[in-house]
């Protein structure tokens, strides 16, 4: 248990670090680009299911515990170990960032570009298909699990790419949690913490359809 947290505080950082280093950067520099911040999630995601997928399972999302919880392909009882060293993760790398670059472009936070509705549903459209995938590629007995990480990261990325200017394409309560917490910018919070659970929770009782 002890190894599978300091993996989930360690895959939950380096992806809250490079993912929204990524925004804070490019608002410095203007060379990344959407596009280019989009891959960023995805590959950082790729990268970390092939490094820590096999210590922890590779989680770094609470919306993701709880749904292998719901599942029942993962124990009730580490889901709140889980979600606090993911936190903490996310928490740390958003301090990172801000000692390095200061409050720049909020950390990377997730704000919704028009009305919190439309981000709400974006959002739970969007986990629901990551979460989704993630079943189907990695957790059914059919799938072929050495393509896992390319499955899973590449929906990240091509999610980010059309979700992201509208919601900020979440999909994780944390990688939203983090920077707003540590810029300060809470006000659109709650959509972004409920509508991905909610959505990641909802994919399981399609996947248990198509399982069957």
């Amino acid at each position: 248990m002890k190894k599978s947290l300091i993996s989930e505080f360690l895959g939950t950082y380096i992806l809250v670090f490079a993912g929204t280093g990524a925004i804070i950067i490019d608002s410095i520099t203007g060379s990344i680009g959407h596009i280019g911040i989009a891959l960023t999630f995805g590959m950082v995601v790729a990268v970390l299911i092939y490094s820590f997928g096999h210590i922890s399972g590779a989680h770094f999302n609470p919306a993701v515990s709880i749904a292998f919880a719901v599942m029942k392909e993962f124990e009730w009882r580490k889901v709140f170990p889980y979600i606090v060293a993911q936190i903490l993760g996310g928490v740390s790398a958003s301090l990172t960032l801000l000692l390095l670059f200061g409050n720049r472009a909020n950390l990377g936070a997730t704000l919704p570009k028009y009305c919190e509705i439309q981000s709400f549903v974006l959002e739970f459209i969007l986990t629901f298909i990551l979460m989704l995938i993630i079943s189907l590629s990695a957790i059914h007995s059919k799938a072929i699990k050495s393509f896992a990480g390319l499955s899973i990261g590449f929906t990240v990325g091509l999610e980010a790419m059309f979700g992201g200017p509208i919601s900020g394409a979440s999909m994780n309560p944390v990688r939203s949690f983090a920077p707003a917490v540590v810029s300060g910018n809470l006000e659109h919070l709650w959509v972004y913490l409920f509508a991905t659970t909610l959505g990641a929770i909802s994919s399981v009782f399609v996947y248990k359809i198509l399982k069957e």
